[in-house]
């Protein structure tokens, strides 16, 4: 959550730091700031306001300097206004900070500065605590400031009489650091900084960043100097905007079979799963007893459908937690067992405290992510990244079913390994999950017909969706779609659970959305739909073609694939319908209100 951005060089600041704070809304769009070192006034002057980047870019003018930090904001310490947002100024001290500060109070009552304060910010006291420190040594007033802090946080810094230099430091929240010729660069998200260079680092965890318009020199609090590891950025970052697509949710959706394909066939050699080029033990998928995921909310749902499918294949007990509440349930973990994040960014705090508790009590760790670099990713045993490239749109689409093509993958691996399937029924296997790009192609080529259906959703307070075996999963994730976006209120059931206490709010003309991929289920979630029918609901039906019949209207037609590689192309067809919901009331589908993209605060 928040976004950040420093700039030194030979260019304007203003348009650097502005065009990256753009990039990086959808991790925060409360409020924006800039602050920049104005070389007239000797000193670093901040503009800031409630609102999206578009109001800064308005108020910021004509601002001069070639050295800054910017920063958009979702809000956790204080409301939405102009004096809560970023940068926050204090003394010589000016920051922007990603992250909470725990002990913010107890520092504030130590310095006495309670009155001083212009903000209901924990960032605020961060440099105020800086600045009470500072006598001209930048780093060490850094340090025995971070000394100080309980919590997390990603710090971008500037001091009024140290012109056109940046300092930053960091624990959990990340920072990303690269160069060319025309200046040094730094940003919570390589989005908004990797058109510079496709070289760039991760900023170790509290070591300091001494960037100047010409090198980035690394130390830690000892003032040894620290070689970075690092990375190459392996997308195109011109690829990244929203080409003709009127949001990026839409792009992101139409961008499915290609990035799918990508994540499948980087991992098959000679028609069966391969995960050499990640240098994967197999033993961690023969070894293990039991599996446990961890992730949230979207990222959830795929370990959902990854449950289904390596329980019924591979005969491996799986459970799927919520990783906020995994560490306050004494979970049952030891060394058999495999714990397998989930998370988009690699950042999801939740997520990663969750698996530093797991591997402190011996679990071997496996984490599907997309971002590469990121915290989860370096905490983890092992990494599989999913090669869905940049998604911007706050509500995932792209990131969710290659996620679930990786469990796919996971689920071969380990039934191959274990003899619970042979090579021709593995190779099987692989050649039903390379017809899923096909089969999204065909929904995404017939995305009219699902616009249509959308209408009756249009004036909708609530929906409800039904579906049995492999099928909830995936309306849990469908739904989750829909109310993020669209702002009605909606949730989806397993369909026998109806009679045992939700049919009491069907009512006449209540939207229920049924899907049926599962053959051997098909007649059992037939008699739940004529259930809420007889109540007066107006059921939406997508049925997989094969299964289509006179009992029961059909609104969709999905296309064919054996019924345990139906979730992806059901939920992509979901997807369509969320987004046509929310494009057509008018509302902003890639920034759904309240919500971020990164959620880097627990």
């Amino acid at each position: 959550m928040c976004g950040i951005i420093g700039y030194t060089g030979y260019s304007e600041a203003r348009g650097i730091l502005l065009k990256g704070l753009k990039t990086l809304e959808y991790r925060g769009y409360d409020s924006a700031g800039i602050a920049v070192f104005h070389p007239n006034f000797n000193e670093v002057l901040v503009t800031k306001c409630e609102g999206r980047v578009e109001k800064l870019m308005e108020k910021a003018g004509d601002v001069k300097g070639t050295s800054g930090i910017g920063h958009t904001r979702w809000a956790t310490h204080g409301g939405v206004c102009d004096a809560n947002s970023h940068p926050h100024k204090f003394g010589n001290v000016t920051l922007v900070h990603n992250g909470i500060i725990e002990n913010y109070a107890a520092i504030a009552n130590q310095l006495g500065i309670a009155n001083k304060l212009r903000s209901q910010t924990d960032s605020e006291v961060v440099a105020a605590l800086i600045d009470n420190y500072y006598d001209g040594d930048p780093k060490a007033a850094i340090i025995n400031a971070v000394k100080e802090l309980s919590g997390t946080f990603g710090l971008g810094i500037m001091f009024d009489d140290i012109p056109n230099e940046l300092f930053a430091v960091r624990n959990v929240s990340p920072i990303i650091c690269c160069k060319n010729e025309d200046g040094c660069y730094i940003a919570s998200d390589i989005m908004a900084i990797g058109e510079y260079s496709e070289d760039y680092f991760v900023l170790p965890e509290f070591s300091i960043a001494h960037i100047t318009r010409d090198n980035i020199e690394v130390s830690d609090f000892n003032g040894n100097i620290i070689e970075p590891k690092m990375l190459t950025l392996d997308w195109d970052i011109k690829n990244s905007g929203k080409k003709d697509y009127p949001f990026y949710m839409e792009k992101e959706i139409m961008e499915q079979p290609d990035v799918i394909t990508k994540t499948i066939e980087s991992r098959i050699n000679n028609g069966l799963p391969d995960f050499t080029a990640e240098n994967v033990d197999d033993s961690i998928f023969t070894e293990c007893d039991n599996i446990t995921v961890i992730a949230c909310g979207t990222a959830m749902h795929a370990g959902l459908i990854g449950k289904h499918i390596i329980e019924k294949t591979c005969g491996v007990p799986v459970t799927v937690n919520m990783a906020s509440e995994y560490m306050y349930n004494d979970p049952i973990i030891n060394e058999k067992t495999l714990v397998i994040c989930v998370s988009q960014s690699g950042e999801t705090i939740d997520t990663l405290e969750a698996l530093k508790y797991a591997r402190r009590r011996g679990a071997r760790s496996l984490s599907i992510v997309n971002v590469k670099g990121s915290t989860i990713a370096r905490e983890s045993e092992n990494v599989i990244y999913t090669n869905a490239g940049p998604e911007i749109a706050v509500a995932s689409t792209k990131a969710y079913t290659t996620q679930v093509a990786v469990f796919y993958l996971i689920c071969a691996k380990m039934a191959y390994l274990r003899g619970r399937l042979d090579e021709a029924q593995t190779a099987h296997f692989m050649a039903e999950l390379q017809k899923i790009p096909a089969a999204v192609q065909s929904i995404l080529n017939r995305r009219d017909e699902i616009h249509h259906l959308s209408n009756s959703l249009l004036t909708a307070e609530h929906a409800f969706m039904i579906g049995r075996g492999l099928d909830y999963p995936s309306l849990l994730e469908a739904s989750l779609k829909l109310k993020e976006i669209s702002y009605i209120h909606s949730e989806a059931f397993a369909s026998g659970e109806l009679k045992h206490g939700t049919i009491a709010l069907i009512t006449d003309q209540t939207p229920v959305i049924a899907l049926l991929t599962q053959e051997k289920l098909m007649s059992k979630q037939v008699s739940n739909i004529r259930e809420v029918q007889s109540r007066g609901a107006d059921v939406i039906t997508f049925i997989r073609k094969s299964l289509v019949n006179k009992d029961v209207e059909c609104s969709f037609d999905l296309p064919d694939l054996e019924d345990d590689f139906m979730a992806v192309p059901a939920v992509v067809a979901m997807q369509l319908l969320a987004y046509y919901v929310s494009s057509d009331k008018g509302l902003d589908v890639d920034k759904p209100r309240n919500l971020a993209k990164v959620v880097t605060v627990e």
